[in-house]
């Protein structure tokens, strides 16, 4: 059983699915009290952690939509608000050092494993840009002077710890305008994207154009999908 930390942008197909199956088997196990796995690490490691679990689902649930499946089975644990596991088995940068060995011989996820600092913020600077402007605006000034192949574990596990805190609403609202910069001339005059007092609809807007123009910017962003999770 695994489950992940790092973005569910980062997982493949069989991944991601799987990820979604065990998650739900540590919900069984957890709320049924089953002995079989109930000294595994991960049930050990999410014990109490019924928030953070759905919000992991949560996260998973909208990655998957973008890759075109439905999920019609939610997670209602709802325990220690707020809270995450204070431990990993392996840390963030560790599991894209697995993710790389795993994939050699497979396809990869809707994001690219990261090879230098620069990919990596690249890839989450629309996320935390809806979560802290100021360290949105320090890790830019940090990683511009980081040469590429200089060592990104500490960054990685920063970008990866900073996907669970919640964003504000204006916080999303910003990284959505942003985001939507840079596919709008390809938006019809009446498109729902257009009526940014609606989060929900903003999103969608840009998820649809996403894909449909292959944006490659967005496409590789983990704001597309897990933005989401908050509205």
């Amino acid at each position: 059983m695994r489950i992940w930390d790092v973005s569910p942008a980062y997982l493949n197909r069989q991944s991601l699915l799987g990820e979604h199956r065990e998650l739900h088997g540590l919900v069984s196990i957890l709320v049924n009290k089953k002995k079989g796995y109930a000294r595994h690490p991960e049930t050990l490691r999410w014990a109490g952690y019924g928030w953070a679990i759905r919000i992991r689902h949560l996260m998973l649930s909208k990655e998957m939509h973008l890759r075109g499946y439905i999920d019609n089975t939610p997670v209602l644990m709802r325990s220690n608000k707020g809270e995450w596991p204070t431990e990993y088995i392996d840390t963030p940068s560790k599991q894209l050092d697995i993710l790389k060995e795993k994939y050699l011989e497979n396809e990869s996820g809707r994001l690219s494993l990261p090879k230098n600092a620069q990919q990596m913020w690249s890839q989450h600077k629309y996320s935390i840009l809806a979560r802290d402007q100021n360290l949105y605006k320090k890790i830019g000034r940090e990683v511009a002077v980081v040469k590429r192949n200089e060592d990104f574990s500490e960054l990685a596990d920063l970008l990866s710890k900073s996907l669970r805190i919640p964003p504000s609403t204006g916080g999303i609202r910003n990284a959505l305008q942003h985001m939507w910069g840079y596919i709008s001339a390809n938006s019809p005059p009446d498109s729902l994207a257009n009526n940014i007092s609606s989060l929900s609809n903003l999103l969608a807007a840009t998820q649809h154009y996403s894909i449909e123009t292959g944006e490659p910017y967005l496409m590789n962003s983990t704001a597309l999908g897990e933005l989401g999770v908050w509205l």
